[in-house]
């Protein structure tokens, strides 16, 4: 039984090398793409809807401050935990008023 299970752990142990390699070429890829991009911008200030604006700080939300630290964003760290924090201000307080008209929050 052992002789068919080492097999099997050499192709998972392979798979995960190779599936590992093409996600870290991929980030490598974006994270340098985003410098080209911070590059041709000069300095000018990015606009962002507040779609956009949800979509980043959700992402960013689940890599924390050190980890945005480290990688090459569009906008810095900190204002993307400030949208983040603004924005479930602004939902906490939408929650809020609809139970106090007497409706619920779902």
């Amino acid at each position: 039984m052992t002789n068919v299970i080492q097999p099997f752990h050499l192709l998972v142990v392979a798979l995960a090398g190779w599936l590992n390699r093409n996600q870290q070429a991929v980030i490598d890829y974006l994270i340098e793409e985003n410098r080209v991009l911070k590059d041709q911008l000069e300095g000018q200030r990015l606009r962002f809807t507040d779609d956009q604006r949800r979509r980043l700080t959700a992402k960013a939300k689940v890599l924390g401050r050190r980890l945005l630290d480290e990688i090459e964003t569009l906008v810095t760290p900190d204002t993307l935990l400030a949208w983040h924090r603004k924005l479930i201000a602004e939902k906490s307080c939408r929650n809020a008023i609809i139970e106090w008209e007497g409706g619920n929050s779902y």
